[in-house]
C-alpha cells in the first residue's frame, strides 16, 4: 500500500533557503481555498489564515512533528455555518464548532480503543458517499445566486480555473482557485466594479479581527448539536487523507504516530479555530498533491507554510483586498468547487464498489440524498435537526438497522 520511493526528500537534505521557498509555495497552493471559505460565510479571511497556521502547528505538536499535513478551512461546513449563523448568529455558530472538535475527540478515543473497524461499521462508503454529495449539491443555490450578480465576471473566473486545471502543469495546476480569483478580480477592476477605497485606507500591518476583538464563543445547545452530525464526513475524509499522505511520503502514519493522534490533532485545531473566530479546519489534499509533485514530504516544510500563513494574516492590506473581491468572481469559482465536492462523493461510491443493485444500498443512498438536498427539518423543541446533519445521522442509523443481503 505504501510507496517506499526513495526520491522523497527529507528536511536534512534541504538548505534553509530552499525549505523556506518550498514552504511558501505550499501555502500558495492552500491559500485560495483557505481564504475562500471565510469570504463565503461572513468570517474574516485574515483570521482563517491565522487559525490555519495555529491549527497546523497544534496538529504537528500532537503528532510529534512526524506527519506532513497542512490544515486549512473546511468546505464541508460552508452550508452548515451559513444556516447556523442565520438561526443563532455567528457567536453561537462558533460555539457549534466546538461540537465538531468533540466529534474528533470521540473518534480519536474510539480508534485508540477499538481500532478502525468500529468506524468502518458506523460509517461505510454507502453512508459517507451520499453525505459528501449532499454537502456539494446543497451549496449549489449559493453558487448560482452569487454568480448571477454578474454572469460575465463569473464566467471569466470559472473559465480561468478550468483552463488551469486542464492545461496547467506542475504546481500551477494545483492553484486553479487562486488563478481564477486573480483573473476575475483584474477583469472586475477593469470594468470598474471593484471598490478599492478600503484597501487604500487599510494599514499595512494589523492583527486579525479575532485577536483585536477576542470573544469567547457564546455557548448554546442548539448550534452545538446542529454541527455534530455534520462532522462525520470530514472525520472519514481525514482518515483517507492520512493514508494518502502516508503513501506519498512512503511511511505508515496510521501506525506511527497513530491515527488516534492525527484525529486528536485535527480536533484540537478545530477547537482553537472556534475560540479565535475562524472556520473549522481540515487536512488539505491540495498540499498533499504539491508534495507528490515536488517529492518534498518534510513536516518541517509544512510548518514553514503554517508560519507563513500566520505572517500573511497580519498584513492588513491583503485582508482588505480579499474582502473587496466581487461576489460574482467568487460565484464563478464556486460553480466549479461545489460540484467537485459532490463528485468526490460519487468517486467514493465507485472506488469502494458500492453495489447499487442491492435494495439495501439503494434505500440508504436515496434517503440520505433526499433528506440532505431537500432540506428536511425535524423539530425537537427549541432545537431542530436538519440538512446534512440529519441526512448523515439517518444514513448511520439505516446502515445499522437494515440487514445486509446474504451472500450466495
Amino acid at each position: 500500500m505504501f510507496n517506499m520511493n526513495n526520491t522523497t526528500m527529507d528536511a536534512s537534505t534541504l538548505s534553509s533557503m530552499r525549505k523556506t521557498i518550498v514552504g511558501v509555495q505550499f501555502l500558495f497552493v492552500a491559500f485560495g481555498s483557505t481564504v475562500l471559505v471565510p469570504l463565503l460565510v461572513g468570517l474574516d479571511p485574515a483570521t482563517a489564515l491565522f487559525t490555519a497556521g495555529i491549527g497546523t502547528f497544534i496538529f504537528h505538536m500532537v503528532t510529534r512533528g512526524k506527519v506532513p499535513i497542512f490544515l486549512g478551512s473546511s468546505f464541508a461546513f460552508i452550508a452548515p455555518i451559513i444556516s447556523a449563523s442565520q438561526q443563532w448568529g455567528m457567536p453561537g455558530t462558533l460555539a457549534g464548532i466546538v461540537g465538531v472538535a468533540l466529534v474528533y475527540f470521540v473518534m480519536s478515543a474510539l480508534i485508540k480503543w477499538q481500532g478502525r473497524k468500529l468506524l468502518d461499521r458506523l460509517f461505510p462508503p454507502v453512508v459517507i458517499g451520499p453525505v459528501i454529495i449532499c454537502i456539494g449539491l446543497s451549496l449549489a443555490p449559493a453558487a448560482v445566486n452569487m454568480a448571477k450578480e454578474n454572469w460575465l465576471l463569473a464566467f471569466i473566473s470559472l473559465l480561468t480555473a478550468v483552463l488551469v486545471l486542464v492545461l496547467g502543469r506542475g504546481l500551477v495546476k494545483l492553484v486553479p482557485v487562486v488563478c481564477g480569483i486573480i483573473v476575475g478580480y483584474i477583469a472586475a477592476w477593469l470594468m470598474g466594479l471593484v471598490d478599492v477605497s478600503a484597501v487604500g485606507s487599510a494599514p499595512w500591518f494589523a492583527l486579525p479581527q479575532s485577536i483585536t476583538h477576542f470573544k469567547l464563543p457564546q455557548f448554546a445547545w442548539e448550534p452545538f448539536l446542529f454541527m455534530i452530525p455534520v462532522a462525520i464526513a470530514p472525520v472519514i475524509e481525514h482518515i483517507g487523507d492520512v493514508y494518502v499522505v502516508g503513501a506519498v511520503a512512503g511511511k505508515d502514519f496510521v501506525k506511527d504516530p497513530g491515527l488516534h493522534r492525527t484525529m486528536l490533532g485535527d480536533g484540537l485545531a478545530c477547537l482553537a479555530a472556534s475560540f479565535f473566530g475562524g472556520p473549522p479546519v481540515t487536512t488539505y489534499s491540495e498540499v498533499t498533491g504539491a508534495m507528490q509533485i515536488t517529492r518534498i514530504t518534510s513536516p518541517a516544510v509544512i510548518r514553514i507554510a503554517a508560519g507563513t500563513a500566520i505572517v500573511f494574516s497580519i498584513i492588513g492590506k491583503l485582508s482588505a483586498i480579499l474582502q473587496s473581491i466581487p461576489s460574482a468572481v467568487l460565484g464563478g469559482i464556486m460553480l466549479l468547487l461545489f460540484g467537485s465536492i459532490a463528485t468526490v462523493g460519487i468517486q467514493n461510491l465507485i472506488n469502494n464498489k458500492v453495489n447499487l443493485d442491492q435494495t439495501r444500498n439503494i434505500i440508504i443512498v436515496s434517503i440520505v440524498l433526499t433528506l440532505g438536498i431537500g432540506g428536511a427539518i425535524i423539530p425537537m423543541g427549541s432545537f431542530s435537526l436538519s440538512g446534512i446533519g440529519l441526512s448523515a445521522l439517518a444514513g448511520v442509523i439505516l446502515n445499522l438497522v437494515i440487514p445486509k443481503a446474504k451472500e450466495a
